[in-house]
């Protein structure tokens, strides 16, 4: 039975490349794709100079340009980034059909069985994508899913010089263990902050060092996560290359320009977002059966509530009513919110079955909101409302 081989490419600073394909006048300067500074605009994607001077992704737009005064910021741009995406993994799907892409610029996928060297299937690939569409990519190689991804990283780590790395970092079947032992622990996923600090109580720094622990005791600590845990620090993962993701939640969210406190706007956001995340679902055929709603502080605490239904819906009203529901038993000191969302989980195909005690104006049909769904793709938001939407505005 062959190895089991697995390869974690990621697309270095995608965005940035992309851009600069676009103008290649951004070539070796300082620039990041992302918002305005005086909108709480937040970095997405920076350039390797930009890098040099401390700007990193998710970093607020106003602190980057405080590092960089003279940094050059370019807006986002979907569009052809999702068609780049979609060419690099065209590539990828010729040498083979198991890919998992986990994100517009990360994907894995098994190449168990392909009579070559795993060290030139990922420089071939590599060299392929910089030819054809001109973006540089590091991939990571292991026997699976998370060395393989750590691997990427590591390869990346060791080859920061102002440039692209285009890394390509090989863990040799048997040597898992070794190369992850003197990594900090938060390297492993699963690991989060909370995690972290929980294991250095125990003096526990490294990968290594979460390895030689007893099963038992990370068991008693941790849970059924404990046991995973210890698996991974041995280098282990079973999970396999998921060509098909499952739909897990839809979500929606927004960061306000400036910190609310109104409970008006508030209300307002949620309805709109609650919307959003309906025609998602509806588009989908799915329903939910809980509810989820996000909250940023302004001082950048982030809390969570959600709610379990009494049955499955797609509906938005049912969806606002929930959030505001529990925004109401989060925000009890009415302190300034800077971000909300709203999410919906617990997903399952669409039933839509009425029956003859079904009352027509107590539930609309799930082909006409379909339909308003379709009008409003079409003609926008504005084109077709509900008339409780403009109560008061007129």
């Amino acid at each position: 039975m062959p190895i089991r081989t697995v390869l974690h490419l990621d697309l270095d600073a995608f965005f940035c490349c992309v851009e600069e394909l676009l103008n290649p006048a951004l070539k070796g300067k300082a620039f990041a794709v992302g918002g305005s500074p005086n909108s709480r605009g937040v970095v997405s994607s920076c350039s390797y100079p930009a890098r040099a001077f401390g700007v990193r992704s998710a970093m607020p737009m106003s602190q980057a340009v405080r590092l960089v005064p003279n940094l050059i910021i370019v807006n986002v741009k979907f569009g052809p980034y999702k068609d780049y995406s979609r060419r690099v993994m065209a590539i990828v799907g010729e040498l083979t059909p198991m890919i998992e892409q986990i994100s517009i610029d990360e994907a894995f996928f098994d190449v168990t069985g392909i009579q070559q060297p795993s060290h030139e299937i990922a420089r071939n690939l590599q060299q392929r994508i910089l030819d054809e569409l001109g973006l540089p990519v590091s991939i990571g190689v292991a026997t699976n899913k998370m060395v393989a991804k750590i691997a990427t990283n590591r390869g990346k780590s060791t080859q920061m010089n102002g440039h692209t790395p285009r890394a390509i970092f090989v863990v040799p079947p048997g040597q898992e263990a070794a190369i992850l032992s003197p990594l900090p622990v938060s390297d492993l996923w699963g690991i989060g902050e909370k995690t972290e600090k929980h294991l250095l109580q125990f003096g526990i720094h490294t990968i290594g060092q979460l390895a030689q622990q007893e099963p038992a005791f990370l068991r008693n600590q941790f849970g059924k996560h404990g046991e995973a845990m210890w698996h991974h620090a041995n280098g282990r993962d079973t999970r396999p290359v998921e060509t098909e993701q499952e739909v897990k939640s839809i979500s929606s969210e927004t960061t306000f320009s400036r910190d609310v406190t109104k409970p008006a706007v508030l209300e307002s956001t949620l309805h709109e977002l609650s919307a959003t995340v309906a025609r998602r679902l509806r588009a989908k055929d799915m329903q939910g059966l809980t509810v989820k709603l996000k909250l940023r502080w302004d001082d950048f605490t982030t809390f969570s509530r959600q709610i379990s239904l009494t049955q499955p819906s797609s509906d938005e009203t049912i969806i606002a009513q929930n959030a505001i529901g529990m925004l109401y038993q989060l925000w009890q000191d009415r302190r300034p919110i800077r971000l909300i969302g709203v999410g919906v989980n617990n997903l399952r195909e669409s039933i839509h079955q009425m029956s003859l005690l079904d009352v027509p104006n107590k539930a609309e049909s799930h082909s006409v909101k379909k339909l308003v769904d379709e009008l409003q793709n079409k003609f926008g938001f504005s084109a077709i409302r509900r008339a409780t939407d403009l109560k008061g505005k007129s």
